[in-house]
């Protein structure tokens, strides 16, 4: 039987790094928004049956793009943190299904990578990653180097991350009972004795955080239309 595969947007915060007058969600790359960019990729993609992107209560600029939204895309009131808008993503849909999570500021990703991370059947679940190439340094609380990190066995995480609905909305249930944070759905999954797999991704697969990242990504977007 084959899978049903919801993609899950967590596009809620505030982006108070990137210092704008909108979230950075809603900031133009292009002729689109990121979350335009980002959400137009994952319709596109064959085995995606739904798209839920979880905002915040007041947002008032997602009524604007809905229009040009793919008919398979809904909309769920996300929470304070990234990890309550997808769990509250989550709680919409059927625990036999499959969640495909990806952050809305990730609008440089390619449809390669969903086909190379969707070939993982594994009910341990998968992330997109890439192998760590800088020294890396551990600090003290004076910003004084500890030691130097060995890197060999270091991956990047990012997004999509990939797992069995009923596996990632347990891993949530239990941070949130034991009050942990937790950054990214693998670390969620994690806590409940599942090692998900790694799939190696490109590395323009950029999250836009600063106001430099943005200039990146349109770049990156350039050259993926010439």
């Amino acid at each position: 039987m084959a899978r049903r595969i919801v993609a899950i947007v967590p596009a809620a915060g505030v982006g108070s790094r990137m210092g704008a007058s909108v979230p950075k969600q809603y900031l133009t790359l292009g002729d689109k928004t990121v979350l335009e960019h980002t959400v137009s990729l994952l319709a596109r993609h064959r085995t995606i049956d739904e798209i839920v992107i979880a905002v915040a209560e007041n947002d008032h600029w997602i009524a604007r793009l809905k229009p040009h939204f793919d008919t398979k895309v809904r909309c769920v009131i996300g929470g304070v943190s990234r990890a309550q808008s997808v769990y509250n993503a989550l709680c919409t849909l059927d625990q036999a299904a499959w969640a495909l999570v990806h952050d809305g500021a990730r609008a440089c990703l390619h449809l390669s990578d969903i086909d190379k991370l969707l070939e993982i059947d594994s009910p341990e679940g998968a992330i997109l990653a890439c192998p760590v190439t800088d020294t890396l340094k551990l600090a003290d609380k004076h910003t004084r180097i500890q030691h130097t990190v060995d890197r060999t066995l270091l991956w990047q995480a990012l997004t999509p991350q990939f797992f069995p609905v009923s596996a990632l909305r347990a891993g949530y249930e239990y941070a949130f009972d034991k009050q942990l944070e937790v950054t990214d759905d693998a670390s969620a999954v994690e806590l409940i004795g599942l090692q998900p797999h790694l799939v190696e991704g490109r590395r323009d697969n950029i999250k836009i955080t600063r106001p430099e990242d943005l200039a990146l990504a349109e770049f990156y977007l350039q050259r993926r239309d010439m």
